[in-house]
């Protein structure tokens, strides 16, 4: 149950705490007063789409405060304990939501940050919301579909056909891919041999042109590279004059020194390792001028080999690893060609796994929609008449569909009669206004008996009625009220006059803002405003 609802910054409203009781609430005021606004704002709070337009003109943000008793919910304390959200206190919850002008939106359940889709799961167990536009919706095949489903406890069936049927889409999707890339792979064929046959044979590994073309340098510049180590080998070590053999002079005189002067001895150390460098330096040498090939024959093979290789990455890809990749994938569409027939089996099988499965889904949704359908039926018409529409009839129709969709195998219709002698006919085409916010409200009065939602808000379900059929409205939720917490907007005295607990909303002008304030009616202020509704004056001995 709702006990109080916060509200800052919100439209017009400035700052506005609303309490509301158990059993039949009722809200009324001048139209524009602000009404309307109070449940945009619970339903901000339950989740619905935030916008910075409706920040109040001059502050920087609005938040919206709900706390509600759960004591006859424990479904809602278990499911935050689920989330991982504090309970404190098993009695009551708190939501929470605010919005900035930069448009960001943030939520919160007791004091703990979730998201707007957490805060709606949580709100959905606490607040059933019925807006002035819900009304038009029950003529949605898709909304009287998820009302007889959610009646007859079938939503999971619905969804496994759903599931099904999305399974099955994709398995035929993938047939359909199939046999368009075989048939594109057998017109193909003979192009995609020829080019995994040219490149296969070519027997081709990744970065041999980088190591082709070092091979290439040496084997061009062959005299050159001997030459070169021949005449710094000479220079080394290569007659008395060459540096290793004059190094021996510069050792007899180093070894003197050291002699009278141990402590020079690190000289020795430097000079050793120098000409033992220079000495390797020179066998280096000699052995790389003994080892270049001096080989044209292989100097062709690489220039052959160079050339092919050039005229494979020009016709399929700009390096060599680029033709190896299409060499692979060319392999891998003619293997196609071979393998599709085996895997298009399998998945054909797939296929009539998938089929098998939505007709059986199917099945039992039908089976639990005609039950419904009928029990619907009959819950339905003893509230018509209760609601002005004494020789209402209502039925729900299931036309099966010539093959099943993911919403099942037929289709959903509501149809009703609201006179004698009259066949059933679609909703959407024999009831007015105010007779498709009766049939929603009846529909409404016995879904919420089923999911145990504790409070149902209606806002203006009195559209398009007056009279005598405001006053049975009235009586009728002021019966539901029995079993749970009504919050009703409303224009009507009729209806007002039923409530157990009346809030006016009144509009006036504060620095120069328009701003919406509550009060909270009782005995002769409630006479003044029931007054009012009834005449428009509320001095008005007749109306009083």
């Amino acid at each position: 149950m709702l006990t109080e609802l916060h509200i800052r910054n919100f439209a017009i409203i400035e700052s506005l705490t609303l309490p509301l009781a158990p059993g039949f609430n009722v809200l009324s005021g001048e139209t524009g007063a602000g009404k309307s606004i109070i449940v945009g704002a619970l339903g901000l709070l339950l989740g619905e789409r935030a916008s910075a337009d409706l920040i109040r003109t001059g502050t920087d943000r609005a938040s919206v405060e709900g706390v509600f008793d759960i004591r006859q919910r424990p479904e809602a304390a278990a499911l935050l304990e689920e989330r991982g959200i504090d309970v404190d206190d098993p009695r009551q919850v708190v939501l929470k939501r605010e919005i900035s002008s930069g448009g960001r939106a943030r939520a919160w359940v007791n004091g703990c940050t979730v998201t707007a889709g957490a805060l709606a799961e949580v709100g959905r167990l606490l607040v059933n919301l019925h807006g002035q536009h819900e009304s038009q919706s029950l003529l949605d095949p898709e909304s009287q579909r998820r009302i007889l489903d959610a009646f007859g406890s079938a939503t999971e069936e619905a969804a496994s056909v759903r599931e099904g049927f999305e399974l099955l889409g994709a398995v035929r999707r993938e047939i359909v891919d199939l046999r368009s890339r075989r048939a594109a792979a057998e017109k193909r064929a003979d192009y995609l041999r020829h080019v995994a046959g040219e490149i296969e044979d070519a027997r081709l590994v990744d970065g041999e042109e980088a190591a082709l073309g070092e091979e290439a340098r040496r084997l061009e510049h062959a005299d050159e590279l001997r030459s070169l180590a021949a005449g710094m080998a000479q220079a080394l070590d290569g007659d008395d004059d060459a540096v290793l053999r004059r190094l021996a002079g510069v050792q007899r005189s180093l070894a003197a020194i050291v002699r009278i002067d141990p402590a020079l001895g690190k000289l020795q150390e430097l000079f050793d390792g120098g000409f033992y460098a220079l000495d390797e330096l020179s066998r280096e040498l000699v052995a790389y001028e003994r080892g270049v090939d001096l080989d044209p024959d292989r100097l062709e093979d690489v220039s052959r080999r160079r050339d092919l290789l050039f005229r494979l990455a020009k016709k399929y890809g700009g390096t060599v690893a680029e033709v190896i990749e299409t060499g692979t994938k060319a392999r891998a569409e003619l293997d196609l060609v071979d393998t599709a027939g085996f895997d298009l089996r399998q998945l054909e099988t797939r296929e009539l796994a998938a089929v098998a499965r939505v007709r059986d889904d199917c099945a039992r949704l039908s089976v639990l929609r005609n039950a419904a359908a009928s029990r619907l039926a009959a819950a339905v018409d003893p509230v018509l008449p209760e609601l002005g529409m004494p020789d209402g009839h209502f039925a729900v129709s299931l036309p099966a569909r010539a093959e099943p969709a993911a919403t099942g195998a037929e289709d959903v219709e509501f149809r009703v009669a609201l006179n004698v002698g009259h066949a059933a006919r679609p909703l959407s085409r024999v009831a007015s206004g105010g007779e498709l916010s009766r049939v929603m409200l009846a529909l409404k009065t016995i879904l919420a008996r089923l999911d145990g939602v504790p409070t149902l808000v209606f806002d203006e379900v009195d559209a398009g009625i007056g009279g005598r059929v405001g006053l049975q409205v009235g009586e009728t939720m002021r019966r539901v009220a029995e079993h749970h917490q009504v919050f009703a907007i409303s224009h009507l005295p009729q209806i007002a006059a039923r409530a157990h607990h009346h809030i006016v909303v009144r509009k006036a002008a504060q620095g120069g803002v328009t701003t919406a304030d509550i009060g909270v009616l009782d005995g002769e202020e409630r006479v003044r405003e029931i007054a009012r509704m009834l005449g428009g004056d509320p001095e008005s001995d007749v109306s009083r």
